[in-house]
């Protein structure tokens, strides 16, 4: 049995190698990366690196060649390219008579209008297209995504946020490469749609959390868009990535990530780790 693991050296995609190398020998284990140089040191414990771009289709071929269980990660990019590279990626899996395809998707991607999903929503229809059995794993939201505005309460200033009352299931990456490293090398997940959510938070809960960690107390504003986005341009987030964090307040706003959900305890047998010890975890990272 041979498993793939796409995009290898990426934040999530390197976490679910370590996990998999946890439960099978690394012989087993194939990983296809942009630039195979930055996989050396996965190529000094026995895991075969192959070169794959999702820019350059013809690579996909051969990276596929022989793979019984495949993992998309999902790429980078805007949504356009986004959906090229996965359509493209998935027609090569199928060339390559992989057996199973699972991939990151994102949470309630069939209905979901979160300015990401139109990416994941037309690669799930690609796979469904293709016959092959599949796992989706409907990511909700990185805890690490707030990383930034966490540093800033460290240096003083409030969390600012224009979602209201919407809620987010946040979980450590950690958790959710677990949860893909389990379903990849594990039985009994084909054809399986995994909505994997950590205990949906209102923007006010997770900053509580976040105070009784910090043993501190931190403001939330709560602004319209125009405000939040003054915020970010004045906090020195380049104009052209406004728009999308726009989008994703938004998304937040109209209850996109508003997901309750026990699959990670189906996946993993226990749910996602504590918002609180998470928080431990992120601060202990970035101190």
């Amino acid at each position: 049995m041979k498993f793939l693991v796409t995009g290898a050296t990426g934040k999530l995609g390197s976490k679910i190698v370590e996990k998999i190398l946890e439960t099978i020998p690394a012989s087993q284990l194939v990983v296809s990366v942009r630039n195979p140089e930055k996989a050396k040191h996965l190529s000094e414990r026995g895991v075969e690196v192959r070169h794959g771009d999702f820019d350059l289709p013809e690579t996909m071929d051969a990276a596929f060649t022989g793979i019984d269980r495949l993992l998309i990660i999902s790429a980078d990019g805007d949504n356009e390219k986004r959906i090229r590279q996965h359509t493209d990626a998935i027609a090569a899996a199928e060339r390559a008579n992989v057996q199973f395809i699972a991939y990151t998707s994102i949470a309630n991607a069939s209905e979901s209008k979160m300015i990401l999903a139109p990416p994941h929503q037309a690669t799930e229809a690609a796979i469904l297209k293709t016959g092959i059995p599949y796992a989706f794993l409907r990511n909700n939201w990185y805890l690490e995504n707030e990383i930034a505005s966490i540093q800033g309460v460290l240096a003083g200033a409030p969390w600012v946020t224009s979602a209201k009352t919407g809620r987010t299931g946040w979980a450590l990456q950690q958790d959710y490469a677990e949860a893909a490293a389990t379903v990849l090398t594990g039985e009994g997940h084909e054809n399986k749609i995994y909505e994997l959510s950590g205990t949906p938070l209102t923007q006010e809960a997770l900053v509580s959390a976040l105070e009784s960690v910090l043993e501190k107390d931190i403001a939330v504003q709560q602004v319209d868009d125009d405000t939040y986005a003054d915020t970010m341009k004045d906090a020195g987030v380049p104009e052209a990535v406004i728009p999308f964090l726009l989008g994703i307040q938004e998304g937040i706003r109209e209850g996109e990530l508003d997901v309750v959900s026990s699959d990670f305890e189906s996946v993993l047998g226990r749910p996602a780790t504590s918002i609180k010890e998470a928080l431990r975890i992120i601060l202990n990272q970035i101190s």
